[in-house]
């Protein structure tokens, strides 16, 4: 989604992508595939795609159930994503780096330069019945990960939206990172499982609603598609979730365009204008 600036992250992820391709058996073409800030690099190699990733040393090992292996053992096949056929993992002194095979997929990503969307990508309506459906499913699988926790919850509130914690957060299974950056037009697909796990309810469509503001149009869709889940008191406190996450990314810089939209937003839900961003370093 993101070149990165940095020339020395970006020889360090294209020599660990040849690596995992020779490790891999693999032979990849066409261009690369930069994730965000250089932390992930993709390359075509065949009917497939290699994906490889990096983190701090310390950070190294998938944990059991999580995590895009997690997800390929745990979430219904009906949800569509791409089949991880292998992995390769090592470690290479101060990183740890983690490999995937994957599907290639031949239908665009709806929005593959950014995560919020600013005109309206003309979805047909099955599609947002396969993704009313695939939301559905996930919510009844298995996931152990509690995604947005909720200790982040109680000091979110009050910092980002001005309000207090809920005293309860309701959860089910979910995507835990549903934006356009993660999705195909038809025919739909998930990608990114690396979030995956308990989310409050409502949180996914909530976030998906919150990068969508830009195009009233397709903000008001995703309202009467998820209606059922997002006017709901439980459903409230996930969309408010999302929009917390998303003020705090605006105080750490990014989605300045965004920024009125999502405040304008939570003031509409809470009925008080949340605090003026503030930095913060806290992980949802």
């Amino acid at each position: 989604m993101n070149s990165p600036m940095d020339e020395e992250v970006q020889a360090l992820m294209e020599a660990a992508h040849d690596r995992a391709a020779k490790a891999l058996g693999l032979t990849c073409t066409g261009p690369l595939a930069w994730g965000f800030l250089g932390v992930t690099l993709g390359r075509r190699a065949g009917d497939r795609w290699l994906r490889v990733s990096r983190t701090a040393k310390r950070n190294a090992g998938r944990k059991a159930k999580e995590g895009i292996v997690g997800a390929s053992e745990l979430v219904p096949d009906g949800v569509p994503r791409p089949h991880l056929y292998a992995v390769h993992d090592w470690a290479d002194g101060e990183w740890a780096f983690e490999s995937e095979v994957l599907d290639y997929l031949t239908q665009p990503i709806v929005s593959p330069d950014r995560a919020d969307i600013d005109h309206d990508p003309g979805l047909p309506d099955e599609w947002w019945a396969d993704l009313r459906q695939a939301l559905a499913l996930l919510a009844e699988a298995e996931g152990v990960k509690a995604t947005v926790r909720d200790g982040w919850v109680e000091r979110a509130f009050p910092q980002f939206l001005g309000i207090p914690a809920p005293a309860r957060v309701e959860r089910v299974t979910g995507h835990g990172d549903l934006h356009w950056g993660n999705l195909t037009a038809a025919p739909l697909c998930l990608l990114d499982w690396e979030r995956w796990g308990r989310v409050p309810f409502g949180y996914d469509a909530g976030l998906l609603h919150t990068n969508s503001l830009l195009v009233p149009d397709v903000a008001a869709r995703i309202r009467k598609e998820f209606a059922p889940t997002l006017d709901t008191p439980a459903g409230r406190i996930g969309e408010l979730s999302a929009l917390a996450e998303m003020l705090q990314a605006v105080a750490r810089g990014w989605y300045p365009d965004l920024a009125p939209r999502l405040v304008a937003r939570a003031e509409a839900l809470t009925g008080v204008r949340p605090p003026a961003p503030v930095h913060s370093e806290v992980s949802a």
